[in-house]
């Protein structure tokens, strides 16, 4: 056994080394699932004024867009961009039990992520600038904060605010559920990209605010925001530009000293808790502090497939639990899908300022025209040069000729034992059309970006797994997260030396044929009536 693993983490480093599974032990999480304690997934502020969003069954841009014409900010806009981003796709019901499923996805089903909105002025929506909680379940805006002014943010879009509730996510899975909230964010980041696209809207990242300024923004330093054990960090703030254009400079401490009126108080989640202290401790080394503004990786078209509305594959996405180990992939669909994952690449990856910082490792099992093995896809040169020294001497490095990616066989043969095996035995790894290990350019990241860089290199893969959900679903295909895999057995497998840290598996994919279970019933999310 590890000594790592069994001493108390002194900064992320030791977080990640002691939250790996392995073989012969895994992370450390509740011994049973209490179900009486098990997190709402749903915030909601008592007292705060709830504004009923629209519906819209309108066909949108072509998937993955974005649309060549801007909407601009309006109540049905809003409508179908908290639904596209943050709602949900529909409720499931077997046996008795009955859950609902969302458009963004979430390790568990159990949606630490919440999504905020500070909007200036919309008709239909509020007469001033608002600060707005989205409530997924009922499609609609909660009034977090009212402001005196009806205009406060530079013209051309708004702002959105994601944050994470650890509990929700520690509920479950223990002390490795710091790693889940970080991947849940870069799926929501995602989410909210594409459900921009379909409105012709960009979204960015901002690489510069602290924790503590988009804290103080969206009202988390408050007393009234969260309970006890159910503490809400903040994650991201995103700019929705509407006009298609860059970020502008925000002031945040000018926004937040706004005259406002703050109104409700946040829902408690769970009647009792577990303290899981290395999570805690996990969000503290991680802390960001503000920095100066990351260069924007430049924007690349995306592929464009003659495919559906982007809506609809939106709302088709699902996470599954059984591939069916027979469907393959067109060599076509395989290269679009990859080229979207590509740094820059419209309209998801482009939403990311950082460096690209991970590489794709794929376990190839049927593709068409593609032999099985074990392939990278270099994302950035500098990473693959890297990993080309690290990598086990024995792996080909032949390249592949694809149109738009640089592809290289590692490895000749089936590849089905070693995907299953690296995914804590999860047969869904091996019986798909390939699955995919990201890994890591750790140790340098952290070095030049400090400990917040875990966070980012998280959302990065979660970015990639959100790509890939929505390709394969367009591809009439499906693909879902796994959280669950052998880090250091996969660095084995490939060859990096065992205790180097210089590079980490931090996140599995797979897509393939879903298999369904006809016992699961499948409703609609909102009361038809609801959709125009």
């Amino acid at each position: 056994m590890n000594d790592s693993a069994d001493r108390f983490p002194s900064d992320i480093r030791g977080y990640h080394q002691r939250t790996k599974h392995a073989p012969h032990r895994y992370a450390l999480g509740p011994a049973f699932l209490d179900w009486t304690s098990q997190p709402s997934p749903y915030r909601r502020f008592a007292g705060a004024g709830l504004i009923d969003l629209p519906l819209s069954a309108e066909a949108q841009a072509v998937f993955p867009g974005p649309a060549e014409e801007a909407r601009p900010i309006d109540r049905n806009s809003l409508g179908l961009f908290f639904e596209l981003a943050f709602g949900l796709s529909a409720w499931k019901s077997v046996e008795g039990s009955t859950w609902a499923v969302r458009n963004n996805p979430s390790s568990g089903n159990l949606h630490p992520t919440e999504a905020y909105a500070l909007l200036d002025a919309v008709e239909g929506v509020g007469d001033a600038a608002a600060l707005y909680h989205y409530a997924p379940l009922e499609h609609a805006l909660e009034e977090r904060a009212l402001y005196a002014a009806a205009r406060l943010l530079p013209s051309g879009g708004f702002l959105v605010a994601l944050t994470q509730i650890p509990w929700r996510e520690a509920w479950k899975y223990g002390e490795r559920a710091f790693r889940y909230c970080q991947l849940d964010a870069g799926h929501a980041i995602g989410a909210a990209a594409q459900a921009g696209a379909a409105l012709g809207w960009r979204a960015h990242v901002l690489a510069s605010p602290a924790d503590t300024e988009i804290a103080a923004l969206i009202g988390l330093d408050r007393p009234d925001a969260f309970h006890r054990r159910e503490e809400e960090h903040p994650d991201t703030l995103l700019w929705v530009a509407v006009d298609g254009g860059p970020p502008p400079a925000l002031d945040l401490a000018r926004l937040a000293a706004a005259e406002r009126r703050f109104c409700g108080s946040a829902n408690r989640l769970s009647e009792d808790h577990d303290a899981w202290p290395v999570v805690d401790l996990a969000m503290r080394f991680c802390h960001k502090d503000a920095t100066a503004r990351t260069p924007a990786v430049a924007p690349s078209p995306a592929p464009q497939p003659d495919g559906p509305p982007i809506a609809d594959v939106v709302r088709r996405r699902r996470s599954v639990q059984r591939m069916d180990g027979v469907a393959t992939l067109s060599l076509d669909a395989f290269q679009r899908m990859l080229a979207a994952t590509l740094p820059g690449a419209e309209p998801i990856m482009s939403a990311f300022p950082f460096e690209p910082r991970l590489s794709l490792v794929l376990y190839v099992h049927r593709v068409a025209g593609l032999a099985p093995g074990l392939y990278l896809l270099e994302r950035d040169e500098t990473c693959a040069t890297r990993l080309r020294a690290a990598f086990s001497a024995d792996f080909d490095w032949s390249p592949v000729e694809l149109s738009g990616v640089r592809l290289f066989r590692l490895k000749d043969g089936p590849q089905e034992r070693e995907a299953t095996r690296a995914a804590c035995l999860q047969p869904i790894a091996g019986k798909g059309c390939f699955a995919v290990a990201m890994i890591a350019d750790f140790e340098r990241t952290l070095a030049d970006e400090g400990p917040f860089a875990y966070r980012r290199l998280h959302w990065e893969a979660g970015l990639i797994g959100q790509v890939l959900y929505l390709w394969a679903t367009a591809a009439g295909l499906a693909g879902t997260g796994i959280g669950c895999f052998f880090d250091d057995e996969v660095h084995a497998l490939l060859g990096l030396a065992a205790g180097d840290m210089q590079f980490q598996d931090v996140y599995h994919f797979t897509v393939g044929g879903a298999v369904e279970d006809a016992r699961i019933l499948t409703l609609p999310p909102y009361p038809r009536e609801r959709r125009r």
